[in-house]
């Protein structure tokens, strides 16, 4: 399953929007640093009206949404990659998820302490964005090491490898992004298993009080990040953890009314927003499933073809793959039944090199 990590300095609230994610306290969510030490892995549904359109169009009551993982992990602080603040240990759980959801504080608040003594959300990100690079270096100097005595022994192989190396050192010595890197086709697979930490995407959760919400946009700390996201080719998503925290506690109705009602006005829960935007920046896309016994989404990798989607399902569909019955979602729910699709020629039928769509309502032919 693919995992979002979520990182940020002590005391900006990741914990609080880990709750809020999952739906459930499990992470300890308190004003000191470090609270987090070993980090909370939840699992989060990808919100998808579309299924319950399906749902109804099929008569079936099971709704099984996309998901993917979140992990909460710990505060970094300036010295992570030489090990402060245990930085070492959090660092390499970092290195273990697919992208990252950087919380950065865009709130003043005397009650919550901030490492840094001041609000700086800029200053915060390029804390942490300096030490995943410094920690990538140290990373990439040990490889070189162990690279250069195989080169000694004449080992091709290593050669090509250690010129690899060698760029990417450079380019983090420099203080460059690593997507100013210059890399033939080729090279991708031996770079892409550097698991290199700096190399992750990014998206920016702009944390802001309650109050404030509403009208993020014109927040001065939350205006910063979003400059800083665009320059950088990333994303921003303004959040308010200690609100979506508190509507963990009402159910679906209860919820609804609440942003319905509430004194800011929201018609929306931002958490809803940050679990589509971190499930486009995995590379992710779902197509359906639907019949009698569920409505379901499946999640896929952006470009995947049908038998590799059968596979998701199961191995046999992959392996017996005949056909795909295609439908696009729009067409099912405008004409209301499969039955009708299909009486008007628009349900396909694709073979092996089909690039499955987000949103394709799909069966599959296959024999084993």
């Amino acid at each position: 399953m693919y995992r979002a990590g979520i990182v940020g300095l002590p005391n900006v609230g990741k914990s609080t929007l880990f709750n809020a994610l999952i739906r459930n306290h499990q992470a300890e969510a308190s004003n000191y640093p470090f609270c987090t030490i070993e980090p909370n892995v939840g699992i989060v549904n990808l919100p998808d009206e579309r299924l319950e359109k399906l749902a109804k169009i099929v008569k079936t009551e099971k709704i099984v949404p996309a998901a993917f993982e979140f992990v909460d992990i710990a505060g970094l602080v300036r010295g992570a990659s030489k090990g402060e603040g245990l930085g070492n240990q959090f660092l390499s759980h970092i290195r273990e998820v697919d992208a990252i959801v950087h919380v950065v504080r865009c709130f003043e608040d005397s009650n919550i302490i901030h490492v840094e003594q001041s609000i700086d959300p800029i200053r915060d990100i390029e804390i942490i964005k300096l030490e995943l690079a410094l920690s990538d270096l140290e990373s990439i100097e040990k490889k070189i090491d162990n690279v250069s005595k195989k080169v000694k022994s004449n080992d091709k192989s290593s050669k090509h490898e250690l010129e690899i190396l060698e760029k990417v050192r450079d380019v983090l010595n420099d203080g460059k992004s690593l997507d100013t890197l210059s890399l033939e086709k080729e090279d991708m697979a031996f770079y892409k298993s550097l698991f290199l930490l700096s190399d992750k995407p990014v998206i920016y959760a702009a944390n802001v009080l309650e109050g404030e919400i509403q009208s993020a946009k014109e927040n001065k700390y939350v205006q910063k990040v979003q400059k800083y996201a665009e320059e950088t080719n990333a994303r921003c998503v303004p959040i308010c953890a200690t609100l979506e925290a508190e509507l963990i506690a009402l159910n679906k109705e209860e919820r609804e009314a609440f942003l319905g009602n509430n004194s800011q006005g929201q018609k929306y829960t931002g958490v809803d927003d940050l679990i589509k935007a971190t499930f486009d920046l995995l590379g992710l896309s779902t197509y359906f499933t639907a019949g009698q016994k569920e409505a379901r989404a499946w999640t896929i990798l952006k470009n995947t073809k049908a038998p590799q989607a059968a596979g998701v399902i199961h191995t046999d569909f992959e392996k017996g793959f005949i056909k795909a019955e295609v439908i696009k979602y729009d067409d099912l729910i405008r004409l209301g039944s499969k039955v009708t699709v299909r009486e008007s020629g628009l349900a396909r039928l694709e073979g092996k090199d089909y690039v499955v769509n987000d949103s394709d309502v799909i069966e599959f032919k296959f024999n084993v």
